[in-house]
């Protein structure tokens, strides 16, 4: 199949793009990559009538830091996220990046396009999820922050609206005494995962400050407040985790034509204790 006809436009500016969207009525798509969003309009589950590049916006691309934070512009590519030095500040999307996709995918995909996209079985959902990140939106209006953990509403759905432009993400750059893990189930590697866990903790002896983010189980990334609180001032045992498991009740975990929603689950479990042997290792 191929996608059906659209406009093609390429703004130069922040500004332009933004313009674009404006006058489209909601008809509009942004590219970053196009790794996922051009797969999707050849196979027609996407069909937007004006497709705005933004490959040409240099604000939109850079890694910085800032203070306490990590500053990545939208269209900053996995590849150029992964080589990048200052990625070691934040370890745990380092532990996840090789687990991305492929080294095609990485060299074109987008940190932007993932976040914005927000496909339930991704990883750059949930990591932005456990590490409390920032994301920066810009629109008519000027530009607004949503915390990560507010961001994804369901299934490719988000707080950015049809005019604004997801500009960059804020990330917390590891405190002394953190210590993260991350496990995702594919059946080949690069596959979307069948169920991931990324976590964070300020301590371990006990588990303190615990943050365990979700994908590839339900219609979006997640946190579950009430299970980080059960396993909040344990040591993370066996024992600990069967405790805490039940409260994962609160997550609709979802079935497909491979996997069951009970299948899911227990996926989900055998990720969250793969994930929780590495960060206390």
């Amino acid at each position: 199949m191929k996608a059906p006809d659209f406009d093609y436009c390429r703004p130069g500016t922040l500004a332009e793009a933004l313009s674009l969207l404006a006058g489209a009525d909601g008809e509009a798509q942004p590219l970053a990559g196009g790794q996922s969003l051009m797969p999707m309009m050849n196979f027609r589950v996407a069909a937007p009538e004006i497709l705005v590049d933004l490959a040409g916006i240099p604000e939109l691309r850079g890694i910085a830091r800032q203070g306490d934070m990590l500053r990545i512009g939208a269209m900053t590519t996995y590849r150029e996220l992964q080589d990048d030095p200052a990625l070691q500040a934040v370890p745990l999307i380092a532990m996840a990046l090789p687990h991305i996709a492929h080294d095609a995918v990485r060299n074109r995909g987008t940190i932007g396009g993932s976040l914005a996209l927000a496909d339930a079985a991704a990883e750059m959902p949930a990591l932005m999820m456990t590490l409390n990140a920032v994301i920066e939106l810009a629109g008519p209006d000027g530009p607004r922050e949503v915390p990560a953990t507010e961001f994804f509403l369901g299934y490719y759905e988000t707080a950015c609206e049809p005019d604004e432009l997801l500009v960059a993400v804020r990330v917390p750059v590891a405190q002394p005494g953190e210590v993260f893990g991350f496990h995702e189930l594919v059946q080949r590697h690069g596959d979307y995962a069948m169920a991931g866990v990324a976590i964070r903790a300020t301590g371990v002896a006990p588990i303190a400050g615990l943050a365990v983010g979700f994908f590839g189980v339900s219609d979006r990334a997640l946190r579950v407040p009430a299970f980080e609180e059960a396993l909040t001032g344990t040591d993370g045992s066996e024992a600990a985790i069967a405790a805490a498991l039940p409260k994962l009740d609160a997550i609709e975990f979802e079935g497909d034509t491979k996997i069951s929603a009970e299948t899911r689950r227990h996926y989900a479990g055998v990720a969250l204790k793969r994930a929780l042997k590495e960060m206390l290792a």
